[in-house]
């Protein structure tokens, strides 16, 4: 897969290296010089230029890439390569980060964004999954088809910890994705079972306020009164 990266900030250089670590081809743009620290990702493509402008992106052969990622400071810059990399490039998938959780609403097809990423909203989620096992929490929504993704941990007494998967019947328009166990995430099978611990990453279709209620109550039902002692 080939991927150009706008932004060689801490944020871009990371996630190039990583791209790089499973042997992708990145490409990485800036207009500071001072982000140009090769050294720091020697096997990417570096290129000084301004990503805003089509010229820039034409020299970085954006319309050969498969995937745009807008990883800039600036969400005007954003923004803005999204438009480019989508409208004048026809790059089949544009990411783009979000430094506003105020300008999330703009982030979407219409700026040629396919998948926003907020920083501030990634990292309140990973703050509710610590302390709420067992609650679904929404990680983020796919902006072209409206789906979204949620993760849950199970807890001990979820109703499906140590059953299989051929036996569970999921809500309408839901699927899951994969199963992280012990830090290692799988593609889940028929024949897996499911374990206390266990984070499910869901896959849910756009408008699913029923479907994520049913996930709730099928995963990690709330527990039922108390009744008073004596």
């Amino acid at each position: 897969m080939r991927v150009v990266i706008a932004g060689a900030g801490s944020v871009g250089r990371s996630i190039a290296r990583e791209l790089l670590g499973h042997g992708h081809e990145v490409t990485v743009v800036d207009r500071q010089s001072s982000a140009m620290r090769i050294a720091s990702v020697p096997d990417a493509d570096w290129l000084l230029a301004d990503a805003c402008e089509p010229a820039a992106l034409e020299q970085a052969q954006a319309g050969r890439c498969d995937v745009m990622v807008a990883a800039t400071g600036d969400d005007k810059a954003n923004l803005v390569v999204s438009l480019l990399a989508k409208t004048e490039f026809g790059v089949p998938r544009v990411v783009a980060r979000v430094n506003n959780p105020k300008n999330e609403w703009m982030f979407d097809e219409a700026w040629g964004v396919d998948v926003q990423v907020s920083t501030p909203r990634i990292m309140t989620a990973l703050v509710e999954e610590a302390v709420s096992v067992g609650d679904l929490v929404q990680i983020f929504t796919f902006h072209q088809s409206g789906a979204s993704m949620h993760e849950v941990t199970l807890p001990d007494s979820s109703p499906v910890a140590g059953r299989r998967l051929a036996e569970l019947v999921w809500p309408p328009e839901t699927v899951l994705a994969a199963v992280i166990r012990e830090d290692r995430p799988f593609s889940p099978g028929p024949d897996d079972t499911l374990e206390p611990g266990d984070e499910l990453l869901l896959v849910v279709a756009a408008d699913a306020e029923t479907q994520l209620s049913e996930l709730q109550q099928m995963l990690a039902p709330a527990p039922g009164p108390t009744s008073p002692t004596a």
